[in-house]
């Protein structure tokens, strides 16, 4: 919608009017800074029995302001939307998608099942009653990499490359209606991300890379920062303060496994604990935590990540019983055909069953709740 299309803004607003529940239910329209601006008036005009002329101009006052703000507030206007739906999912929100783009036609394919997976798993749990869909639905945000740029070998796939792989996240995210995440390697990239992706993530081995972190903040988007395998817990608070003293309060940490030894990585659930003190959503990556780097010798010489897959659903559910915010998950359709971590892709057709799973483990856990420890002395 261009400011030169006054006629659709108008239907947009007039649909509004006559269904204000749309404004809080799909992504596209939690997204929309207009509808959050619209949806806001409309609801403040009818509890004053308005309908008028004077509402109308008051809805369009917003327009104008709307317009005449900065792109840099939009974008702010847009994220914290999204953020505070993520913040406020119940039990958990989800990044999930394939580890690369390796095809247009593959990520719409795994855009769709992803997205229908998540979405019948609400409807189910909620005995179809919308008011219920709300509260129990898992929000989902779509997850590829338009290039992976620290792979082992200078051999192995990479993707499609920043500008054909955006191409490809945009065709996704409009014809799914779903917030995008993608992760950036260098400052220079964040400005286009940012135009298309809802979240940039920052990889764990530039978890301190403070321009990194600070040219994704100034683009307004949500941040989620993977802590760096060589990492404490601890610096994960740095590294989100980074973030928002570049004026973004929009940030996420996200724990993925510390190096035990050489080839291994262990999840410190401890650590899930820890990062809280970083004040703001932790996400699990249940995934990326079960890799053995560099740990799977090549037939024709040299290395390659290998990972131990089976151990997936054990990370999820321990990370769920702690009570992390969100889930992220790398899902493939084929994993043993996967050009990049195979070996750490959850399989498509056991998406669904693992999420029943974790739904109703985050029913009966108290873990996003601190435990009341009681040190007075016991008496009889």
């Amino acid at each position: 919608m261009t400011r030169s299309d006054p006629d659709e803004l108008r239907s947009s607003v007039s649909s509004i009017w006559q269904y204000p529940w749309k404004a809080s239910r799909g992504r596209r329209f939690i997204q929309n800074p207009f509808v959050v601006l619209f949806a806001t008036e409309i609801q403040r005009s009818r509890l004053q029995g308005s309908r008028g002329s004077s509402s109308d101009r008051n809805l369009f006052k917003l327009v104008d302001e709307f317009w005449n703000s900065t792109d840099e507030s939009k974008a702010m206007d847009s994220s914290v939307a999204l953020f505070n739906q993520l913040k406020a999912a119940e039990p958990f929100f989800v990044l999930a998608g394939p580890n690369v783009i390796e095809s247009e036609e593959h990520m719409l394919k795994m855009a769709k099942h992803i997205k229908a997976i998540t979405s019948r798993q609400a409807y189910n749990n909620a005995c179809n009653a919308y008011l219920m869909v709300l509260q129990l639905g898992l929000p989902l945000v779509f997850k590829s990499s338009f290039d992976k740029a620290n792979r082992t070998s200078l051999k192995s796939f990479r993707g499609p490359g920043l500008e054909q792989g955006l191409k490809i996240l945009e065709k996704v995210k409009v014809a799914y209606d779903l917030p995008i995440v993608t992760d950036v390697h260098e400052s220079s990239q964040c400005e286009l991300v940012g135009r298309v992706a809802d979240i940039i993530q920052i990889p764990a081995f530039l978890c301190r890379q403070t321009d990194l972190l600070v040219a994704a903040a100034k683009t307004g988007k949500i941040i989620n920062i993977k802590k760096g395998q060589f990492c404490a817990p601890s610096v994960m608070v740095n590294s989100a303060e980074k973030v928002r003293l570049a004026g973004n309060p929009n940030v996420m940490v996200c724990e993925r496994g510390t190096m035990f030894g050489y080839n291994d990585l262990i999840v410190d659930p401890r650590n899930l604990e820890w990062m809280r003190e970083a004040n703001c959503p932790v996400v699990a990556d249940v995934t990326h935590s079960l890799q053995q780097p560099a740990g799977k010798k090549l037939d024709g010489g040299g290395v390659a990540s290998g990972g131990l897959r089976e151990l997936i659903p054990c990370i999820a559910r321990t990370a769920v019983v702690v009570g992390v915010d969100g889930i992220f998950m790398e899902v493939h359709d084929d994993p043993l055909s996967a050009p990049v971590d195979g070996p750490t892709q959850w399989p498509l057709r056991n998406l669904e069953e693992l999420l029943e799973e974790l739904i109703a483990i985050a029913r009966v856990t108290k873990g996003k709740k601190a435990f009341k420890i009681d040190l007075t002395p016991f008496r009889d």
